[in-house]
């Protein structure tokens, strides 16, 4: 079994790129420790592809070469919070129009190569530099929750979930800047992302 992770920083971990089997120390690395030993007698390949700074047309622009051509059996995707971050950090647009048919794009064409699509929802937590940017980023939570929800396979919901245990410990706990998410938070996505591919894969 062969699954392919793709996104931006959070997926990457700071992973070695010149190492092919490298994980990286975020949340790829804790689900492969938990998942392999669930499944003693099954052979599974994890291939960390995550890119720090990846918007989702970044993904786009690689996803024949960095998922399609590996035929893995699933792609776990996260990405979307680089483009609000970009847009305030850059003052560029956020073309909205753009984002949702990259997104489409992007999902279909991993489906149409069949490959299972599990997708896992970027979220932003109230860090204050980070409070100006939930806005813009409902808007973009609004297309990730419809597309991804309704193309995926798998949609997992992050923001709702990291906010809601934010209301009850400080979100600091999950993430220091609201973003990039601490041990105690890559614990979280690796778990319940963990959920999505067994009910899908194994």
């Amino acid at each position: 079994m062969k699954i392919v992770f793709l996104g931006d920083s959070i997926t990457d971990g700071g992973r070695d790129r010149d190492d092919e089997t490298s994980l990286g120390n975020g949340y790829v690395k804790i689900l492969a420790d938990k998942l392999r030993p669930i499944y003693p007698d099954t052979d599974i390949e994890l291939i960390n592809k995550g890119i720090a700074g990846d918007e989702v047309s970044d993904l786009l622009a690689r996803v024949r070469r960095d998922v399609i051509d590996l035929s893995p059996d699933a792609v776990v995707i996260m990405a979307g919070i680089n483009e609000v971050i970009h847009k305030f950090r850059d003052g560029k647009n956020l073309d909205l129009v753009k984002f949702e048919n990259d997104l489409k794009t992007l999902i279909t064409s991993i489906k149409s190569a069949g490959i299972v699509v599990i997708f896992l929802e970027p979220f932003l937590l109230p860090a204050p530099d980070k409070l100006r940017m939930r806005k813009f980023f409902n808007e973009e939570l609004e297309i990730l929750d419809r597309v991804a929800g309704d193309l995926a396979d798998e949609f997992v919901a992050y923001d709702e979930m990291f906010n809601g245990v934010a209301e009850r410990i400080p979100y600091e706990q999950y993430s220091a800047d609201g973003v990039h998410p601490t041990h105690r938070g890559s614990r979280l996505i690796a778990d319940t992302a963990i959920k999505a591919i067994r009910k899908h894969l194994l």
